[in-house]
């Protein structure tokens, strides 16, 4: 049997490689698990070895040799997977294929259910933690001494030691009502979601301020506060009418509320953008492309969100630790409701 046919039948071994590369086996092994300390042509070399030779790292003996398992746990308490998929997506994208697999667990909301998972997920001795919020308010960290690293996303942690990464919620505030102003909309109203939430109070304060920047005043002198629901959204857009028939613009709190406002401004035969542009947050991307016209709405950049979740799970595995709450920003996404074809 040939030395190719021999590999062939038992799989190449990382000794193969490194004489495919003409280098030694360390260097080979540091050159596949991405190490700094190798020249980027030898890296090259060495990646070229492994493919043409079809090798396969062993899990086992990497685990063994690094003392990391190349796993990560997510725990998410949205219950729809409207942050948390995203959020896992971002993450997997910056752990890279192959390198950190997720383990994805539902607390649904439930601080035992959250216990149980966090107590399978060590004993499984993952590297490290992210932990999903279903609201930005702040909540209770996870646990004070956990032996790996935890990264909170969406909800931050309250305590200052941990860190955690939420969306600009003020900041896209802002954005939604810079661009209506921009587009000479002067009387601006805010049906929002419901008052309890965190995010919903950070939004008013992006938009109030920017209104009160351009000497603008909001339609009402205050937001209409409701549920995260089309029927809200229905409702009150046919109570605005009433009360204040010259709007221009309004801002909803959620893509599920602008597709009730949609509904009763159509009922009402009221055109958009044309009488009134409608613009949103969340760009939830079923809801907000689905809608007649498409939704106008702020990104919150849910996958960025887990990419530097990961980012930082790395860094603290490589001795970088940090903490606090890291805001990041969102993105204006323009459709047809604020800007017609």
């Amino acid at each position: 049997m040939t030395q190719s046919a021999e590999q062939a039948r038992r799989g190449a071994r990382l000794k193969d490689v490194a004489e495919a590369a003409g280098v030694s086996v360390a260097t080979a092994s540091k050159a596949l698990n991405d190490r700094d300390d190798v020249h980027p042509a030898t890296r090259r070399r060495v990646l070229e070895a492994a493919e043409r030779l079809s090798f396969t790292p062993n899990a086992l003996a990497q685990t063994l040799h690094s003392g990391r398992s190349g796993t990560v746990g997510l725990i998410t308490h949205d219950l729809e997977g409207r942050f948390s998929i995203p959020i896992l997506m971002g993450a997997e994208d910056s752990f890279g294929a192959g390198k950190m697999s997720i383990f994805l667990c539902d607390a649904r909301g439930d601080a035992i259910r959250q216990m149980h998972h966090l107590q399978a997920l060590l004993s499984r001795r993952v590297d490290g933690l992210i932990i999903v919020g279903s609201r930005t308010d702040p909540r209770p960290p996870v646990a004070t001494d956990a032996p790996v690293p935890v990264v909170y996303v969406y909800a931050p942690s309250e305590r200052a030691e941990d860190l955690s990464f939420v969306p600009d919620n003020v900041g896209a505030g802002r954005l939604v009502t810079e661009h209506l102003l921009s587009l000479g909309r002067r009387k601006i109203a805010h049906i929002a979601g419901d008052t309890s939430y965190a995010a919903t109070h950070d939004r008013v304060e992006g938009i109030r301020a920017t209104l009160a920047e351009a000497g603008v005043q909001l339609v009402g002198e205050k937001p209409w506060y409701g549920s995260w629901s089309e029927s809200w959204g229905r409702a009150a857009a046919a109570s605005l009418l009433t009360s204040d028939p010259a709007v221009d613009a309004i801002i909803c709190g959620s893509d599920q509320i602008a597709r009730g406002v949609l509904e009763s401004l159509r009922e009402a035969g009221r055109r958009v953008p044309d009488d009134i542009a409608v613009a949103s947050f969340d760009n939830w991307e079923i809801l907000a492309t689905g809608s007649r016209p498409q939704l106008t709405s702020v990104d919150m950049r849910f996958e960025a969100l887990g990419q530097r979740a990961a980012r930082a799970i790395f860094a603290a595995l490589e001795g970088r630790e940090d903490s606090g709450v890291h805001v990041e920003p969102c993105r204006l996404v323009v459709r047809g409701s604020t800007i017609g074809s």
